[in-house]
């Protein structure tokens, strides 16, 4: 009877250790897929041409500026 529950046990945990369980290169690779996604495009400024991130970039008229006083001085 023991011996029958310390089998079944052990299939179970084959099982889970081989089909259920995330293996560490996988947990990696979901990592660094997070960190590319995280990575944010440059746009270059239309009035100074300096190179800003599209998230810190100020949209105005279909250009990006870098900064408001980049802005006034495109319009």
């Amino acid at each position: 009877m023991i011996l029958k529950l310390l089998l079944v046990i052990g299939v179970i945990a084959i099982i889970y250790f081989m089909f259920i369980k995330e293996k560490p290169s996988q947990a990696k690779k979901t990592q660094q897929k997070k960190k590319d996604e995280a990575v944010d495009e440059m746009v270059e400024c239309s009035s100074c041409g300096v190179y800003v991130s599209v998230s810190e970039a100020i949209l105005s008229n279909g250009r990006y500026y870098c900064s408001r006083e980049c802005l006034a001085k495109g319009k």
